[in-house]
């Protein structure tokens, strides 16, 4: 007969000792964040002040503050419990190791740049002893790992129980106004949350945002808040999309800098763009390298006709026809190319595209009068596009709205979210339709499907017709915003977005055949290279690093649908657990 040791922690220790440790070191680390960490303001964020945080320290004080509440809430205190309704301490462990990170990456950079460690007040020592402590504390907290008889689990396998997820507990249902109020804060969280980070000033305090909230989320996930969230939006859905739609909105209202404004209406492009991909790759399993193409097509086509002085159309039409110009530019491109291209698989259409891809920049670098026509300026591109004007609106003035200063990018901002949204709904209604079910099954089995009686070949050019359509829209309002059009914005490759490799990566790192993934996929991979422009030299080694352990430990992306989860993880709960 067998039983069952449980609460083994990573560290023996008896669990009451391990809670005092922990909330002891978090505790510290709290109080470290009111004492300067260094002498000098040479470092950014002025971390010499006594009595209050600044620069990285508010990112140590928050990690603090989660970590000591989770400490409590582990100990299941009444009035705590609903920060973990799974009744695991791996939301305690992982947030103790964001707020040690951080930590320990503001001491390092502060050493590297002014020149030691000598550098360190005595407040810098007394946080990087208490985030140790906190977290030592939080690996001896019990983990509830059953084991029969014989010697107890190795460290590793009980560091991974501590970050695998369980079931939360039910939860007794909230009246309708408390919904509500738990759906519009989670949203103002969200939307505190990415100002923050489009909003940091310099590097080192974007690197330690990313590393709390990178912590911060996955114990928000390891908690079960996230499944609980997650119910209560499916519950409330039209709720749900009112609230994301208006926090979308006030979004430029949070920002300090119409700069910000501007990468945050760039994400936007990118995003849109993303999810035009993720109807080719996520929903039909076309691996599409060359995709970035259509997005310069819809960006060369309305540049044309929207009456810029160097166009050799010489035209200037109305937003509304230049955007269906693009719109249309791309669609036939896209059949145009998808004809004789797409009775290829795999690694053959991959190739093709690819080609495509590089073709297009060459043939627009061409046509500049001596190798070509006189059509696009070759690499000067077609410069000096005027901004939009629709009803007397310019979108290239400053403009008051509830007392509220919008420039010109949060004006274009508003408009690439409606085009955004358009371009959800477009996504939507073909992923839940007969259509979108018919190329779910052609990117699983196409064989498989073409037995069935579904015509591959017509679904696929359906597919990858649309993917270009709505690239196109997204191309129309690119043009406008950076008011040229050259062909070295559309390359495979390169350490600025968009391009056709950062897009692939964005649907893959968000999640295939999701809404939101490729959303979240696209902020993450335009955010990070524009905020950490001080690694430059070494992005491209760091995206490749961040890739190979995602498909290590999360091969369905960030965000993934049920198919994918079943598929990558034979452990996952049964369907409606």
């Amino acid at each position: 007969m067998t039983t069952l040791a449980r609460h083994t922690p990573l560290i023996p220790l008896p669990a009451g000792p391990a809670r005092i440790i922990a909330a002891t070191g978090a505790a510290l680390t709290l109080a470290s964040t009111f004492l300067p960490w260094t002498w000098t303001t040479a470092f950014p964020g002025n971390l010499t002040v006594t009595g209050y945080p600044g620069g990285l320290q508010t990112i140590t004080l928050a990690g603090a503050a989660l970590s000591l509440l989770h400490v409590l809430a582990a100990h299941r205190l009444r009035g705590l419990r609903w920060l973990a309704p799974t009744g695991t301490t791996a939301p305690t462990v992982l947030l103790a190791l964001g707020t040690l990170a951080t930590t320990w990456y503001t001491l390092g950079a502060i050493a590297r740049q002014l020149g030691g460690l000598v550098n360190l007040e005595p407040g810098g020592l007394l946080a990087a002893a208490g985030s140790l402590l906190a977290l030592l504390g939080a690996l001896a907290l019990p983990t509830d790992l059953p084991h029969p008889d014989g010697p107890a689990p190795g460290p590793l396998r009980r560091l991974r129980h501590t970050f695998t997820t369980r079931r939360p507990h039910p939860a007794a249902p909230l009246p309708a106004w408390a919904d509500l109020l738990l759906i519009a804060a989670a949203f103002a969280l969200g939307l505190l949350l990415f100002t923050y980070g489009v909003d940091a000033e310099y590097g080192e305090l974007f690197v330690g945002y990313l590393l709390l909230t990178i912590a911060g989320l996955a114990a928000l996930g390891r908690s079960g808040l996230t499944a609980r969230l997650t119910t209560l939006t499916a519950r409330h859905r039209t709720l749900t999309l009112t609230a994301a739609l208006l926090t979308a909105a006030c979004f430029p209202l949070t920002l300090t800098n119409d700069t910000y404004t501007n990468l945050a209406t760039s994400i936007l492009i990118f995003a849109t763009v993303a999810l035009g991909l993720n109807v080719v790759v996520g929903l039909a399993g076309l691996l599409d390298l060359g995709y970035v193409a259509f997005l310069g097509v819809g960006a060369y086509a309305a540049a044309l006709v929207s009456g810029s002085p160097e166009s050799a159309a010489g035209v200037h039409f109305p937003f509304w026809a230049a955007v269906l110009t693009g719109i249309g530019a791309s669609l036939v491109f896209g059949v145009l190319i998808g004809a004789p291209t797409l009775r290829l698989r795999g690694d053959y259409l991959a190739i093709v595209t690819l080609g495509f891809g590089e073709i297009f920049r060459i043939t627009m670098l061409n046509l500049n009068g001596k190798t070509g026509p006189d059509i696009t300026n070759g690499s000067m591109g077609i410069p000096n596009i005027p901004d939009l004007d629709i009803g007397g609106f310019n979108f290239g003035d400053t403009h008051d709205l509830l007392g509220f200063t919008i420039g010109r990018f949060g004006n274009y901002y508003l408009l690439m979210l409606l085009a955004t949204i358009a371009v959800v709904l477009v996504f939507r209604r073909a992923a839940d339709s007969r259509i979108g079910r018919a190329w779910v099954a052609i990117r699983e089995d196409e064989t498989a499907a073409t037995a069935m009686g579904i015509n591959a070949f017509r679904l696929k050019l359906l597919a990858f017709a649309l993917g270009a359509a709505l690239a196109g829209l997204a191309g129309t309002v690119q043009s406008h915003v950076i008011t040229t059009a050259t062909p070295d914005q559309y390359q495979f490759a390169g350490t600025v977005p968009p391009n056709s490799a950062f897009l692939l990566a964005a649907v893959i790192l968000g999640g295939m055949g999701t809404i939101t993934g490729p959303v979240v996929g696209a902020a993450l991979l335009y955010l990070i290279p524009n905020k950490m422009d001080f690694m430059q030299d070494y992005q491209l080694l760091l995206f490749g690093v961040a890739l190979i352990l995602l498909m290590r430990f999360r091969p369905e992306g960030l965000v993934a649908d049920r198919r994918k989860q079943l598929e990558f993880h034979d452990d996952a709960p049964p369907e409606g657990a």
